[in-house]
């Protein structure tokens, strides 16, 4: 039988280490909320080797486990930019940790909709593009993963390898996600390649395609892709079209390559997201955005689409072949 004394001491110290028990578990459950902010298409994100699964893989390289320590905050635009902006915002509702944002168009969106939920971006020229003050120190609630892309001159000197006869070439592009002097850069380092060529703007609208096409000056022989949004968005109508029309192709991406453009150089896509994952855990652990470096490319992929290259009539050189990353047959 149990005294009084006895029952009234167990139910006190029940009591008082209640609270003990319930913080250390509080604390051994802590589930960080973390949002994606895509202006892609959500059925890609269950694919191997595209951007959220890499970045899914870093983080659970560094322990965190989705639905137990983690849940992922997905908001996809479905190729509707013009969407992003309300996808930010119900983020910022949703009350996340941290913001991961795929792209400049998701960048600028996420910047727009919140200035106290730190930032980890995804995307080209951030400095160039004034999300960020510079690469060592980017200031403010934003920093990330920069993709510098590599020397234009050496996207036309890979394509003049594949295509010797290349000679009158486009520059397509997307004004709004590239730095100002973007299209200059381009005509000056494809001058240094002795090749004419001509700047052509992709236009934000369901014809965009079609009507950059149909730009372009006859004789055109050849054809490099910037590395934005918009562009990603389209790769299959732009390489489907320029297999039609007979156009070598060459894309900032290993999507251009794998929708049936020529070839594709560009960052190592998965190393880059990993990277933004050790950028997001370091956050969760109390660093600021402001104080964190900006990560940079250490390695670049070269993609052949040999299948492509067979229907344009093309024999890719073995020396070319053998420093590919992966050829596509």
């Amino acid at each position: 039988m149990i005294s009084r004394r006895a029952f009234v001491g167990s139910l006190t110290g029940g009591l008082l280490a209640a609270p003990l028990i319930g913080g250390c578990r509080q604390q051994a459950r802590k589930v960080y909320h973390v949002g994606f902010l895509s202006a892609g298409l959500s059925s890609e994100f269950s694919q191997q080797g595209t951007p959220v699964q890499s970045f899914l893989e870093g983080l659970r390289d560094l322990g965190y486990v989705e639905g137990r320590s983690l849940v992922m905050e997905y908001r996809v635009a479905e190729g509707h930019p013009d969407r992003l902006p309300e996808l930010a915002a119900d983020l910022v509702r949703a009350h996340v940790d941290v913001i991961v944002t795929a792209g400049t168009p998701a960048t600028y969106a996420a910047m727009q909709a919140t200035k106290s939920i730190p930032i980890v971006a995804a995307a080209g020229s951030l400095v160039e593009k004034g999300i960020v003050a510079s690469l060592a120190r980017p200031g403010g609630s934003v920093t990330g993963v920069s993709f510098q892309n590599p020397p234009a001159l050496k996207l036309y000197q890979l394509l003049k390898e594949a295509a010797p006869r290349v000679t009158r070439g486009i520059f397509l592009y997307d004004p709004d996600s590239s730095p100002r002097d973007t299209a200059e850069r381009a005509l000056s380092r494809a001058n240094a390649a002795n090749v004419e060529w001509q700047s052509v703007v992709l236009r934000d609208d369901p014809h965009g395609v079609t009507r950059a096409f149909a730009e372009f000056k006859p004789g055109t022989n050849g054809l490099v892709l910037d590395n934005s949004t918009s562009t990603i968005l389209v790769a299959d109508q732009i390489c489907n079209l320029a297999l039609q029309r007979h156009l070598p192709t060459i894309g900032l991406y290993g999507r251009f390559s794998k929708a049936g453009c020529l070839m594709s150089y560009s960052e190592d896509v998965q190393q880059m997201y990993r990277l933004a994952a050790g950028l997001v855990d370091k956050i969760l652990k109390g660093a600021k955005p402001a104080d964190l470096p900006v990560e940079q490319p250490t390695k670049f992929e070269l993609v052949i689409n040999l299948k492509t290259a067979k229907a344009l009539g093309l024999t890719i050189l073995p020396a070319l072949l053998a420093r590919a990353d992966e050829v596509i047959q």
